[in-house]
């Protein structure tokens, strides 16, 4: 069969056919035909993802208010279609803006902010309204309501994918009486969609899984065969507020640092660093400049001045390039050049410029005599002349001292004079960038070796580089302008290269709202039942220019499902990541991880661990990296699996503890119940052959286990509780006696009244080997109840 393409060229007019087929696409016919790229691949994920994306758009306008989420979800089977209902409290939508939030693709208001959000592209809840329109060929209905408005705007309406923009077909106000809100203010939205509940489980992780990582807010689903209720948090409040800052210098690549340094109305380099990225004062922008005239101009190398040993006079050199001013003029100022150069010690030749500069001012005042810029060109051409008669002697004293004592002398000399022949013409002013210094080094090692059968090797030529480097002098030129910094790739690179080379402050956190640690830990205990939990919240670090936190939580034990994997749970900005848990960093950070170092087990020595836990990991920041636009997974970033993993390490090191510690009671508890299996009838046979009362076995057991030892005496109506701490370490305990009839007289701790039983409570802190006492007088026929916390069982004993 003849292929398309062998026939072009056989007929006139071919290139203007194909051109005349081209045409350009919108991006929502685009997603009309890729909207598996969207998370939109089926009807039971679709569900899902239409859910999270409005669920999303709640949480984000809410918190943007100032208002604690109550968010409401409603998914109802019909005969054809599902109807998926997402209605919140947040501040409603302007008339205006309704139409395009909802029914154009690429639309929204933080796609260009530097400061955490769940969604940045503008695309997610106009993909659920594309997907609902496709499978179902039906409007969306949107009712939105702003804050003290006595009606709200209602919308029933589509995409155009051709054009991306809405078309409405039912535009009208609604008064109270016809509105279906259930508040006062908020936005509703229905769509009807093909879908299923196949992925039920999902459905109900995400909504369980929202609530993990944001406990401020109230969700309630209401689906076809249950209901979720998930209630705020006691005591969780709004989020912190966030502030869009400028990119940070560290990350940034080339690309944008181009359009950036093209878009900037600074002129300069220092005033660009400074007015477009956070962090940097002017200490810090001048150490980037300087950074950057290294790599761009290069360092100059300083020379030493002749020594005593030296036929070459200084003065004589100044005096001999001085002409027609005076000889007692011009030997003055001579004296004041040789003085200057002699007391700087090593000297570059934008420095020489300098002395020879000052040297000459002086000298016009003292003689009224101009020594102008021929003169001083003159002057400082014979300094420098002099300065580099021995360059080998001078790089001498650097490699020798950057090279193992190993290095015989001969070596150490042939080398240095290698390097220093490197310099001259080919190099003005000696001025030369690190890069071509290293290659004069290489070059002059390789020769050294061979020619004089000398090991040089990586090591010692980079300490060489180094040394040399470190005494070269930074160049006084002038920067090059942003503007030709931006049309030059190369340079433009030099500057990136000075960016990351210097120390700046991290940038701040203001741009972020992580959970933080207590309220993870919060999340945590209010969505499962379980006997331990950990949270960690690291320091704020840099990607790409954004800034970035991580957190992980982890809860242990208790009601947790004992059977196969660890539960993971994945967040990006405060929204659960549901699906693609494989393709994601998180996942491949915390199977890397050597669980049995954390007491949990791990068959094979990796993967995921085994055992009744949940492991939480949050990453919050100004830009996530996603692996597609259905942000499902977070990309394989280096700088941000660092920090997983130390997140992740944070919280598996507190979970180590508990269980090494619940191990250790658990031994100390089978000890004593072997001990209490014995000594019974010891103390009995004790008893019998001493002929003494029965000895009290519990104070026994208690001083035996080094244990602490609470118990109740009672004589004629006075009360006794004691604490003997029979251990080595303080004991903080919290000791309860409930009683029924009204205690008097307590020497220490609080009474309390309730429901016709008196609590007499007491706090005592007791050293090693210690014992409190608190007494109180009750009336002889008082029943008690004795109760303990602030011990573990295992060191607890009580005797009432």
């Amino acid at each position: 069969m003849t292929s398309f393409q062998s026939t072009l060229g056989e007929e006139e007019g071919i290139a203007e056919e194909l051109a005349a087929s081209q045409r350009e696409i919108s991006i929502a016919e685009f997603f009309e035909k890729n909207k598996h790229m969207l998370g939109f691949d089926s009807g039971a994920r679709g569900l899902v993802t239409a859910v999270k994306e409005a669920v999303d758009n709640a949480l984000d306008a809410t918190e943007e208010a100032g208002i604690l989420p109550d968010i409401y979800v409603e998914i109802e089977e019909g005969r054809d279609y599902y109807t998926l209902v997402v209605e919140d409290n947040g501040p409603g939508i302007t008339k205006e803006q309704i139409p395009k939030i909802f029914g154009k693709l690429l639309y929204g208001s933080r796609f260009h902010a530097r400061e955490q959000s769940r969604g940045q592209q503008g695309i997610g809840i106009s993909a659920a309204v594309l997907y609902s329109q496709l499978t179902s060929g039906k409007p969306v209905r949107i009712e939105s309501r702003t804050q003290d408005s006595g009606v709200s705007n209602y919308y029933e309406l589509i995409i155009d994918t051709d054009t991306n923009e809405p078309e409405i077909s039912v535009e009208e106000e609604l008064s109270a009486g016809e509105s279906d809100l259930r508040g006062t203010h908020g936005t509703r939205i229905e769509m009807d969609m093909e879908a299923n509940m196949r992925a039920r489980g999902q459905l109900h992780d995400y909504v369980k899984h929202t609530a993990v990582v944001n406990p401020h807010a109230r969700i309630e689903l209401q689906e076809p065969k249950g209901e979720i209720k998930a209630e705020r948090a006691e005591g969780a409040g709004l989020p912190e507020e966030t502030e869009e800052i400028r990119p940070h210098p560290h990350g940034v690549e080339l690309g944008t640092l181009i359009k950036m340094l093209g878009e900037t109305d600074s002129h300069s380099i220092s005033g660009f660093l400074q007015s477009e990225f956070t962090r940097v004062g002017k200490k810090t922008a001048d150490g980037i400049v300087d950074a950057f005239r290294d790599r761009h101009y290069g360092r100059e190398v300083r020379w030493r001045p002749p020594g005593i040993d030296s036929e070459t006079d200084l003065e004589a050199a100044v005096v001999d390039a001085v002409s027609n001013k005076g000889a007692d003029d011009t030997a003055a100022f001579a004296e004041r050049v040789a003085d200057a150069v002699e007391d700087a010690e090593w000297v570059a030749y934008s420095e020489l410029e300098d002395l020879v500069a000052d040297a000459a001012a002086e000298a016009e005042e003292a003689s009224g005599k101009t020594f102008g810029d021929t003169v001083r060109g003159h002057v400082v051409d014979a300094v420098w002349d002099a300065l580099t008669e021995d360059r080998a002697a001078d790089v001498f004293l650097a490699v020798d001292e950057a090279t193992t004592t190993q290095k015989d002398d001969a070596t150490v000399r042939g080398l240095a004079e290698r390097i220093a022949d490197k310099f001259g013409a080919d190099t003005p002013r000696d001025r030369v960038t690190r890069d071509r210094l290293g290659e004069f080094v290489y070059r002059a090692a390789e020769m050294t070796e061979e020619v004089q059968d000398a090991t040089v090797g990586e090591t010692a030529r980079e300490n060489v580089v180094e040394a040399l480097w470190t005494d070269m002098a930074t160049v006084p030129d002038d920067p090059p302008k942003t503007k030709d910094v931006a049309g030059d790739r190369d340079t433009a690179s030099e500057l990136l290269d000075a960016m990351a080379s210097v120390d700046v402050m991290a940038p701040p956190t203001s741009c972020l709202s992580p959970i933080q640690a207590d309220l993870v830990e919060a999340g945590l205990r209010k969505e499962f039942d379980a006997e331990f939990y950990s949270a960690a919240t690291r320091d704020a670090e840099v990607h790409g220019g954004d800034p970035f936190i991580v957190e992980a939580g982890i809860a242990y034990g208790g009601e947790l499902e004992d059977q196969g994997g660890v539960d993971l749970l994945r967040f990006a900005n405060r929204v659960p990541l549901v699906y693609q848990r494989g393709a994601c960093a998180t996942t491949n950070v915390v199977k890397d991880i050597g669980w049995r170092n954390y007491n949990l087990d791990q068959p094979g020595g990796s993967g995921l661990p085994q055992g009744p836990a949940v492991i939480m990991v949050h990453v919050a920041s100004t830009n996530v990296p996603f692996t597609s636009e259905s942000k499902d997974a977070v990309a394989s970033v280096e700088e941000i699996e660092d920090e997983i993993e130390l997140a992740v390490r944070e919280a598996a090191r507190d979970l180590k503890s508990f269980l090494n510690k619940r191990q250790s009671m658990r031994k100390r508890q089978q000890k004593q119940s072997v001990i209490m299996d014995i000594l019974p009838t010891m103390a009995e046979k004790v008893s019998d052959m001493t002929g003494n009362d029965d000895l009290a076995v519990d104070d026994s057991l208690a001083r035996i286990m080094n244990n602490v030892l609470v118990e109740r005496e009672i004589e004629d109506g006075e009360v006794t509780l004691r604490v003997e701490n029979h251990g080595s370490t303080s004991a903080d305990v919290d000791v309860t006696d409930i009683v029924t009839a009204e205690p008097a007289d307590a020497s220490d701790g609080n009474v309390v009244e309730m429901d016709g039983e008196w609590f007499v409570k007491w706090s005592p802190s007791v050293a090693g080997d210690e014992t409190a006492e608190l007494t109180y007088s009750v009336d002889d026929d008082a029943e008690f109840d004795l109760s303990v916390q602030g011990v573990e069982d295992a060191r607890l004993t009580v005797n009432q």
